[in-house]
């Protein structure tokens, strides 16, 4: 027998969320798919869904956001019944759960701490963060963070506590001092081989610093590097079209045929 369907196009958010529970309730049930899932098994699908809700973002489709969140959400859900049918929580804790938090975490909303903006807001966090029981500011960055996203987040914490650049200008000598030491690496003549764990290590030196730089005039470095790489893979494929279309194979054509289908790219 089919399945009772919940009432389709719910009014209110509260209808809403309660359809999409008795949904995931129904697939746990009854589909074998769903019925074998796990925790772990979830993982790796949300974080693909994680990614696909970045693109959609980057790229400014608004549909594509709304479909990816309705996504993100049924994973959210589908966690929080796992966590009820083995005894951890349910959806009602991890929802009071969170709203505790932020209750506890903005006095100067909920309580009577005050604040002179942003910055203030963020010191504040961290303090309460540290009062909780993390055993350092640094703690909450999670270790499988990409390495890009890492840093930024790492030094977003430090910020928090008052460790950081007192101006920009600070930040740039580092950068040129670290791109200069990089430079280093390759530039000693009488050297006749690379000491490439050296070499790595100063070019990670080289990144952090200029993640840093870009922390301080407001870029976020994920975003700018993603959106340089889609960037390039139009460019490219339009470099790729055009060789189709004249009869050749990209390997065939010369640097400068190849240059000059890469500038009308970047003209268009």
């Amino acid at each position: 027998m089919p399945a009772n369907i919940p009432p389709t196009h719910a009014s209110t958010p509260d209808n809403a969320f309660l359809r999409l529970l008795t949904v995931l309730d129904t697939l746990r049930t009854q589909c074998p798919w769903d019925k074998k899932q796990t925790m772990e098994t979830l993982r790796h699908l949300t974080i693909e869904e994680t990614y696909e809700l970045s693109d959609a973002i980057l790229e400014g489709d608004m549909q594509e956001v709304k479909k990816e969140l309705g996504d993100m959400m049924m994973h959210l859900v589908f966690y929080a019944r796992i966590g009820d049918e083995n005894n951890h929580f349910n959806i009602t804790d991890v929802l009071n759960g969170v709203c505790d938090k932020l209750i506890h975490r903005h006095p100067h909303i909920y309580g009577d701490t005050e604040v002179n903006g942003e910055e203030d807001v963020k010191k504040n966090w961290e303090k309460l963060k540290l009062k909780e029981g993390n055993k350092s500011v640094l703690g909450g960055v999670p270790s499988s963070l990409p390495a890009l996203v890492k840093a930024s987040r790492i030094q977003e914490k430090a910020r928090g506590v008052g460790f950081d650049w007192e101006e920009k200008q600070q930040v740039w000598e580092k950068v040129e001092e670290e791109l200069q030491e990089f430079k280093n690496e390759f530039n000693i003549v009488e050297q006749q081989e690379i000491d490439l764990e050296k070499a790595e290590g100063e070019f990670g030196d080289l990144l952090f610093s200029l993640v840093n730089y870009a922390r301080f005039i407001n870029i976020n470095p994920e975003n700018a590097l993603e959106k340089t790489n889609k960037k390039f893979i139009k460019r490219f494929q339009y470099l790729e079209e055009k060789a189709k279309n004249s009869g050749k194979a990209l390997q065939d054509m010369t640097l400068a045929e190849m240059d000059m289908y890469w500038n009308e790219a970047k003209k268009l």
